[in-house]
């Protein structure tokens, strides 16, 4: 689950496409592409952050619980970060104790969704925001973390219901930002640079998990 030690994330960077508004619109040859553009991308400019509603989920099979802000940095990805990965987690726990911990300022970490063994998933960080899961800042701020409840030495805990549901939360995050299903994008904390975490453990099925996200994307969830 999430990083151990709190790590400073430092403030949000304003991205290149911000960066590059004003000379786009500059270039637009009549005044009505230029009103077009500032009309489309007026969320970009630096200090102006894309429309957000309180308990809005980014998945329309989640339900939104909210995690401490001191366990997440506001951003507007992927336009002020790319994101091109997903981290598989186990929380090495039950549901209820990892919904405390990210709801714990003291705990310093959280992960955008957590998947119950029914199948049950949460959202509690918007996918828009850096969530302090990876223990990484840059892979922080490139991925989506996602948790599933049970512990990495029990294989029961890993039931069918928790990888299919997980399986059609990671497509519809793939699809959205274009990442690929391969196991260079998706990915265990274990795999993250400079871990000390071992999740989602050995007893994770990686190929069962990718052959169900990969059917995932071909159907509507």
């Amino acid at each position: 689950m999430g990083e151990r030690k709190a790590s400073k994330d430092g403030d949000r960077k304003v991205g290149r496409r911000a960066l590059l508004i004003g000379g786009t619109v500059a270039a637009a040859g009549s005044a009505v592409l230029a009103r077009d553009e500032l009309a489309r991308l007026w969320w970009r400019a630096p200090g102006v952050e894309k429309p957000r509603k309180e308990g809005e989920v980014d998945y329309a099979g989640a339900r939104w619980v909210a995690a401490s802000d001191a366990n997440w940095r506001r951003a507007d990805r992927p336009d002020d970060y790319g994101i091109d990965m997903v981290v598989v987690h186990v929380t090495q726990g039950s549901f209820d104790s990892a919904v405390k911990a990210f709801q714990d300022p003291g705990h310093k970490a959280a992960a955008h969704y957590i998947v119950r063994q029914d199948g049950h998933v949460t959202q509690m960080i918007r996918e828009l925001d850096v969530a302090y899961h990876a223990g990484n800042r840059d892979y922080n701020e490139r991925s989506v973390g996602i948790e599933h409840e049970g512990f990495v030495d029990r294989p029961q805990d890993l039931t069918d219901k928790m990888y299919e549901a997980s399986a059609r939360l990671t497509a519809r995050i793939c699809a959205r930002y274009d990442i690929p299903v391969d196991r260079e994008h998706i990915i265990g904390h274990v795999e993250v640079p400079g871990t000390d975490h071992t999740d989602p453990g050995p007893h994770w099925n990686w190929d069962k998990y990718l052959r169900l996200v990969r059917d995932a994307r071909t159907t509507r969830t």
